[in-house]
């Protein structure tokens, strides 16, 4: 993150270029990585002023005691078809941050999550977040469920084959934010695999915002050498 700061204070390269270079296929979890250490969002460099922090290399672990321990497996799924509503991606990440959670309100507000769960008959069974942000598809984020039933007035999408790693947690809805923090700056890292050309998922096992369960996955790939 030292050196993508370093990067985007050139201003030659774009946020996009940057997260690409040091193996962020995901510029969700690029920003999210580089809030995490720098505190601001990567597209604030851009502007003269602005000050970073700089590191010596990191050795990250994962520990494995009371509430700091990540709980993950790694499956290969073959591919499934989703249902719902969706909003495109900005290639500006900061301002996805106003539309993803209008998206959310205004699908409870108008019914549409109430409609999406009567419907959901296909693993995995809970209302997915699925943030197309990879190399073939447009940018785009859904709030969906896997079904197998028409679906009349909604959008489809083929969440592609993938192996994924699959992180489970609960609390707060606030608490998938740290944890999807943690995965990109913690256990990526050193889990000997990198992104894969695939969707990243927030699957919400039970919606409640004062007690969510739900999953994290990230598409991976091994990595080579």
């Amino acid at each position: 993150m030292s050196l993508a700061a370093v990067d985007l204070q050139r201003k030659s390269m774009k946020v996009i270029d940057v997260a690409g270079k040091y193996g962020y296929s995901s510029p969700t979890a690029f920003n999210r990585a580089f809030q995490s250490v720098h505190g601001i969002a990567p597209s604030a460099l851009k502007k003269d002023g602005i000050s970073v922090k700089s590191f010596p290399p990191i050795v990250f672990k994962i520990t494995v005691k009371g509430t700091e321990e990540m709980n993950y497996r790694i499956e290969t799924k073959e591919a499934f078809r989703i249902v719902g509503v969706s909003v495109p991606l900005e290639k500006n990440i900061e301002k996805n941050f106003a539309v993803i959670p209008a998206k959310w309100g205004e699908a409870a507000a108008d019914g549409t999550l109430q409609r999406l769960t009567g419907i959901m008959d296909t693993p995995p069974m809970g209302v997915l977040g699925v943030s197309t942000c990879n190399d073939t598809d447009p940018w785009r984020y859904y709030i969906a469920v896997s079904s197998s039933q028409p679906a009349k007035d909604l959008e489809v999408y083929t969440v592609p084959g993938a192996t994924w790693a699959i992180f489970s947690g609960s609390g707060t809805n606030q608490s998938i934010q740290e944890l999807e923090r943690r995965i990109v700056t913690e256990w990526l890292p050193t889990s000997g695999y990198e992104y894969g050309n695939a969707p990243d998922i927030e699957v919400y096992l039970n919606p409640d915002p004062e007690n969510a369960q739900f999953e994290v996955w990230i598409p991976v790939v091994k990595q080579q050498g």
